[in-house]
């Protein structure tokens, strides 16, 4: 059973009278890999940054290994910290720059106080050791201008690590990266957090980032949670539509649960998995387009007429209007704009969640994202026999 590390406890913060985290409450455990996701203001970085001592919460506790530690400044905390911007020192070769930190060090003598250095031999074993984590061995006499903008980063990690904290913060530290080193890092990231076995707490709006690396994700929006779990149970089990149409696609549609294992949309009743509702309770139903199959209109649990067609490489995105709530699905099957189509979803594609305040502002591909809004929107003629 993993150990709790840290315990955030009713953090509160403001900033001119905006309030910033509300009443934040948070467990991490030793050794996990955690992701605070959310959109630019949830409140995720002042988070970090109070669990990094830069920040001190308005009211509220930090609590490491049990013990408060809101006084304790940055540098005496077990906790180091990788920033977007690296900040290494250009002056000084791969090796100095990661053993910057040890050669700072000053070890008790005789007398108690603090005044001999790290050994050169236990400096140079240890830098030798964060540069095979991060596989840099061999690099240790480059210059800092000679390196990639990911093996910067890995210099980065190296120096944050070669002192040995219990935790690595991590502020959106891949968003200077170009998009494949920003993959490669991601997974090199994970396997850099398993090899030194500790925690990583880490802050992106990036959503493919949070579910490739994280044993954990912490949802946040408006500075507070919405959702705790795991990359599956964030993507699968969304607790409501911020968090559906935060982490992936979502169509997200209002329904009627009638009971449980069955849900109507549009008048029509479709079985699914879900239960625990009161009968005839309004929902939320969450539905991924790549759950959704395109079959002939005869065989259709629903029909509707296609208005956009994206070619994505391995897949194509397309637009589905049901009578004005248009519908994202994700097919390998080309349907031309102004198709009629029927579709059909197994119960297990289906989601069914509460209602909560994000019901109604999302799920609906009327307002096309950015990829969409440059395309020719065909609309549906009156009374063409959507399902009502």
């Amino acid at each position: 059973m993993s150990k709790e590390l840290i315990r955030l406890r009713d953090l509160c913060m403001a900033y001119d009278d905006e309030l910033v985290l509300d009443h934040l409450n948070l467990y991490i455990n030793d050794k996990e890999f955690l992701t605070l996701l959310g959109p630019s203001g949830c409140g995720k970085t002042t988070t970090l940054r109070i669990i990094g001592g830069f920040t001190t919460p308005a009211s509220g506790d930090v609590l490491f290994g049990g013990v408060r530690i809101n006084d304790v400044p940055p540098h005496k905390r077990q906790i180091n910290t990788v920033f977007q911007k690296y900040a290494l020192f250009p002056h000084l070769n791969v090796f100095e720059n990661i053993a910057f930190g040890l050669r700072m060090q000053r070890l008790p003598d005789a007398s108690g106080k603090r005044r001999n250095r790290l050994p050169e031999e236990e400096i140079r074993s240890r830098v030798m050791e964060m540069l095979e984590a991060v596989s840099l061995k061999g690099f240790e006499n480059r210059r800092i201008d000679a390196l990639s903008g990911g093996q910067q980063q890995r210099v980065a990690i190296a120096r944050a690590l070669v002192n040995r904290p219990k935790v690595l913060l991590l502020d959106e530290p891949l968003g200077a990266l170009d998009l494949k080193l920003r993959k490669d890092m991601q997974i090199e990231l994970k396997r850099i957090q398993q090899q030194v076995g500790i925690t990583f707490i880490y802050v992106t709006h990036d959503q493919e980032e949070a579910l490739t690396m994280s044993d954990t994700i912490v949802v946040m929006d408006k500075g507070s949670i919405q959702q705790i779990g795991t990359p599956e149970d964030i993507y699968n089990e969304p607790k409501n539509a911020f968090v559906a149409d935060f982490i992936g696609e979502s169509n997200i549609i209002d329904g009627l649960m009638v009971r449980d294992h069955l849900v109507q949309m549009y008048g029509r009743q479709f079985p699914c998995l879900d239960g625990g509702f009161a009968e005839n309770e309004p929902v939320d139903v969450v539905i991924r387009p790549e759950d959704i199959d395109i079959v002939p209109v005869e065989q259709g649990q629903l029909t509707g007429t296609v208005t956009n067609v994206t070619f994505k490489g391995m897949q194509y995105d397309i637009i589905v209007d049901f009578r004005g709530f248009k519908w994202l699905i994700q097919t390998t099957d080309h349907s031309p704009v102004g198709a009629r189509i029927g579709i059909k979803i197994d119960p297990d594609g289906i989601h069914v969640m509460k209602k909560s305040p994000y019901s109604g502002m999302f799920g609906d591909y009327s307002s096309f994202s950015d990829e969409y809004d440059e395309l020719d929107v065909v609309e549906p003629e009156e009374g063409s026999g959507d399902e009502s």
